[in-house]
């Protein structure tokens, strides 16, 4: 096989970012690609011909031959043939370096500019995790941290904001938090919902309690539902930082890490917490901790106000029997990983674990 140049996750994601010209070939088995995809992607299924050694499947999808391309699977393995073979026919191919795994990895950020703070979000194209900085008058508090150290330095270092804090909506269960390491890096306090289990020092978040951050005000409400220690954080009554509560176009799951009774007690709890913030003004901005789409190199943020989620999500009009039944009957399989992630964000250390593998997969937090 002719020799084929990798591309990894960093490259691809500077080159959507930039405007590049790019080409993305996915050539994974169908079912992989439902379950996520990177933005704008083509696709064919050419997973099990190109390893039956038959090249001629991708004679069947259109190529552009003026671009680079870059080939995805799951791993990285049957990407490198493909490339190969579109190298042969004199196209400048690559095969994305630790494939879909890799690509969980992926980031790129919005900005939401309000009077008198901002809110940068940090978007985990490649697993649907949304983490924030919100910044006032210099100081910053990070939200939900779900990418390297380095992101959260380098954005805080790059625009003068000087850390005052680090907090959770709840104890996460689909990927690695770094709240603890960024909290213990910077020197600052870590805020996170009670009750939990988490094995470390903290500082208690309590329902109603005023956090300041420049000349903004952040309310802790306390929602319980998700988990029974979730939180959403309302800033100054215009934004909603709603964690896994609630999404732009459904609600989170309540069964992760529960049994069954458990899990019908907490979609009681989840009904009564989503009637509560239906009650806030109906222009508030939610602010998601988690999407189920891939997220677009576009800077635009992932948000919708309350008044489009109660028309997005119809099972926010049942009543309390009916929604969770309706929620009992459509939970789905939970992630095949998420009970190591949460022992792993419970004792708080994530040195030696490699994230590529452990956080592999789709997001499966939401129940639409």
């Amino acid at each position: 096989m002719t020799e084929t140049l990798f591309v990894n996750t960093n490259t691809l994601s500077h080159w959507l970012e930039s405007g590049k010209q790019v080409a993305v070939l996915d050539i994974r088995p169908k079912d992989q690609r439902e379950e996520w995809k990177i933005p704008g992607s083509i696709y064919i299924d050419a997973y099990k011909r190109l390893n039956d050694g038959d090249a001629s499947v991708l004679d069947e999808v259109s190529i552009p031959r003026n671009v680079p391309v870059v080939t995805v699977c799951a791993a990285g393995r049957t990407s490198r043939i493909a490339a190969g073979e579109l190298r042969k026919k004199g196209i400048e191919a690559y095969s994305l370096e630790n494939g879909m795994k890799g690509w969980s990895l992926a980031w790129n950020k919005a900005m939401l500019n309000f009077q008198g703070y901002q809110i940068v979000q940090l978007r985990r194209t490649g697993k649907g995790c949304l983490s924030y900085i919100i910044s006032s008058e210099d100081e910053a508090i990070i939200v939900d941290a779900s990418l390297p150290l380095e992101v959260y330095e380098n954005t805080c270092k790059e625009n003068n904001w000087q850390l005052k804090a680090v907090m959770e909506t709840h104890i996460h269960a689909d990927h690695l938090s770094r709240s603890k390491q960024v909290a213990d890096k910077f020197g600052v306090p870590l805020l996170l919902p009670v009750p939990n289990k988490v094995q470390f020092d903290f500082k208690k978040l309590t329902d109603g309690e005023m956090i300041e951050l420049g000349k903004t005000q952040i309310k802790v409400v306390a929602t319980p539902g998700h988990t029974v220690e979730s939180v959403c954080f309302l800033i100054n009554d215009e934004v909603l930082l709603s964690g896994d509560t609630i999404f732009t176009n459904a609600i989170g799951r309540p069964d992760l890490k529960a049994n069954e009774e458990e899990t019908k007690k907490r979609a009681k709890l989840l009904y009564d917490s989503l009637q509560q913030l239906l009650q806030l003004n109906e222009e508030i901005i939610v602010l998601p901790a988690h999407t189920s789409s891939p997220v677009d190199f576009d800077g635009k943020p992932v948000s919708a106000t309350l008044s489009e989620i109660k028309k997005n999500i119809s099972i926010l009009n049942s009543d309390k029997e009916a929604f969770v039944k309706n929620i009992l009957d459509k939970l789905p399989p939970p992630p095949s990983n998420y009970l190591t992630i949460v022992e792993t964000n419970l004792s708080g250390n994530i040195s030696g674990i490699n994230p590529i593998d452990l956080e592999a997969g789709a997001n499966r937090c939401a129940v639409s």
